[in-house]
């Protein structure tokens, strides 16, 4: 006699193989499944890439009754519900994009029973209408994904997250599975406290994502540095490009077209129609490069990005660590480049500092952007801390970074550190004045400018006490000292202040050691370009050639339907096509990600570009 779990196991591997294709779960979706199908409450973290929707979408088919998802992206729905519907499930959505006609139909086929998962935001389950209508329906599971939305120390709050806990209390039999690509142990906790899931077992994947590799640079002409990036390492690359403020949105998506490379902006100062016709050509068209500000990415399902650089210095390692995930979901080789520089992090503790909230709010902003200034200015192994802070200690040297790459120097910074406190000093007690810190560089660096001459400043001890490092070395010094609280930025002018912490070092008893950058080029390159070529790299010559008309036959495919082109097959798919060269029906049904019903309806299509060779 076959047990019930033994039962839902072979089910859940069932619809794994017939449904998507594949023939075994990855990591702990299996565990997940199981869990959830037999009516457990879970909260899973998986990195971005790891397979999280699995986790839901095999328990809403096993289950019955409906799966209801809830989701933050309402402009992304349609794509969802398409992925869907394109291996055979029953998928449908309700949101305010939708005309009445066609929520009318969605919710006859949810109370019909004829859907296996309905997809809505947030916001409409804080509505009588839609609550009423769950009410009448059977529902089989609900799915919170992008759960760190419910974080109020989070970056990507969302206040209608707060109201989900009224999921459990109205639907008490009805298991949950919370999911999200990033969370902190304390994030973690403040999740599964606000939706009620403090009962739910979690399973929490590691963080590391070994194909990105991850760069920081110093920022020297920021979109000059980018551009080299492109064009060197990711020419014809589709890639996301974030930008702190609208304005260099837009500048940097007209430099890039202007020098070439296919970019489009995506703020939230763009009308709506605007910023969604953006979206979808990023996601339809190849090789399209989206400049935007963090509003963009989250919940982006397009596993061909190969590069996420960032312009600006991310506010959070929770931040930065979600939006460089954004790269290389389907695990081929991607970058996650950052130019940083001094101007960085004097625009974050100017921003903290004026910030809405109270005291401890503050000092929760200046913890992360802390946490975020160790990350750019470590000499260890970039991965290695990242994984350290998500609570993944012990973890080895990557060898896919750039301080694993190019070991970056550390030097005894003390000396530098006191002249430019003692400058700092002078200027404001002895001649209580304050002032920003290129003119602290020219006073030591003995500079005779206007400034200098009009305050006199050339009669300070200090002055040209700094000739043994260049400027550019003592905008680092600067920089390091504000990333490690030795100094501090006041004012809406961005002046330097002396912190309690400066005392230490005036008063040698506390030595600094700072990170001396490799000399690098333009783009901070590192090793082999990982750009289009990375994609073919290791196929065999005979392969190449079949692999590229594969890739045309599914752009042409995909246009056609108007679908992205990953919704038709993922590039791993069909390197292996191109790889094992399938000459039946049947054979073709054994490759990954061939499920039935993709198999019944692009089959022949395959075939018959496989028979041109």
């Amino acid at each position: 006699m076959v047990s019930p779990t033994d039962q839902r196991t072979d089910d859940a591997l069932r619809v794994l193989r017939r449904v998507f294709g594949y023939d075994a779960f990855r990591g702990f979706q299996h565990e997940v499944v199981e869990h959830v199908v037999a009516g457990g409450d879970a909260l899973v973290l998986m990195p971005t890439g790891g397979g999280k929707s699995l986790c839901y979408q095999i328990p809403a088919l096993v289950r019955d009754g409906v799966a209801v998802v809830v989701s933050p992206l309402i402009a992304l729905m349609q794509d969802q519900v398409d992925a869907l519907t394109a291996v055979g499930v029953r998928a449908g959505f309700l949101n305010s994009t939708q005309d009445l006609a066609e929520r009318r139909r969605v919710e006859a086929a949810f109370l019909a029973g004829e859907l296996d998962l309905l997809y809505l935001a947030p916001e409409a389950l804080a509505t009588r209408a839609t609550l009423a209508l769950l009410e009448r329906g059977r529902i089989g599971l609900f799915a919170i994904d992008e759960a760190h939305c419910v974080s109020q120390w989070g970056h990507d709050f969302r206040p209608d997250y707060l109201n989900l806990s009224m999921l459990h209390e109205r639907w008490p039999g009805v298991p949950r599975i919370a999911l999200t690509a990033t969370a902190t142990q304390a994030t973690r906790a403040e999740i599964a406290t606000r939706l009620k899931l403090t009962d739910a077992r979690h399973f929490v994947a590691s963080f590391d994502r070994p194909n990105i590799q991850y760069r920081i640079v110093p920022k020297r002409e920021p979109r000059k540095q980018l551009l080299a990036l492109l064009r060197d390492e990711h020419p014809g690359d589709a890639g996301i490009v974030y930008c702190l403020s609208r304005a260099s949105v837009e500048k940097t998506a007209e430099f890039l077209v202007a020098n070439g490379i296919a970019a489009l902006p995506y703020h939230a100062g763009l009308d709506a129609a605007t910023r969604a016709a953006n979206q979808q050509r990023f996601l339809r068209e190849d090789g399209l490069v989206m400049v935007a500000t963090i509003a963009f990415g989250m919940g982006i399902d397009k596993p061909d990005v190969r590069f996420v650089a960032h312009l600006d210095l991310p506010k959070s390692v929770e931040g930065y660590y979600q939006e460089t995930g954004r790269a290389g979901r389907d695990g081929l080789p991607s970058t996650a480049w950052l130019a940083y520089g001094l101007q960085d992090v004097v625009q974050q503790r100017k921003m903290i500092e004026t910030s809405e909230g109270d005291l401890a709010h503050r000092r929760n902003l200046a913890a992360h952007l802390d946490a975020m200034l160790a990350l750019c200015e470590t000499v260890r192994c970039r991965r290695a801390q990242l994984l350290e802070y998500f609570g993944e200690g012990g973890t080895p040297n990557c060898g896919n970074c750039d301080t694993c790459l190019e070991p970056p120097e550390s030097w005894d910074g003390t000396v530098a550190a006191q002249k430019l406190l003692s400058t700092v000093y002078r200027l404001d007690r002895e001649r209580n004045q304050r002032f920003g810190a290129g003119h602290c560089v020219d006073i030591l660096l003995g500079k005779r400018t206007d400034k200098i001459d009009q305050h006199g400043h050339d009669s300070l001890s200090t002055f040209g006490i700094g000739t043994d490092l260049r400027e550019a070395e003592w905008r680092g010094v600067v920089r390091q000292l504000l990333a490690e609280g030795l100094l501090a930025v006041e004012g809406d002018y961005g002046t330097l202040a002396l912190t309690e912490a400066s005392a230490e070092v005036l008063g040698r008893r506390r030595t600094v050691t700072m990170r001396r950058e490799p000399e690098r080029p333009a783009s901070g390159r590192s090793g082999k370009p990982r750009g289009a070529a990375t994609v073919v790299a290791d196929l065999a010559p005979a392969a190449v050639p079949v692999f590229e008309r594969l890739r045309a036959w599914r752009a042409a495919t995909a246009k056609e339907q108007g679908v992205p082109a990953y919704v038709i097959f993922h590039d791993a798919t069909l390197r292996q096509i191109a790889t094992e060269a399938p000459t039946s029906l049947a054979e073709l049904s054994r490759i990954s990600g061939v499920g039935d019903n993709k198999l019944a309806k692009y089959g022949e299509g395959i075939l018959g570009v496989l028979a041109e060779s």
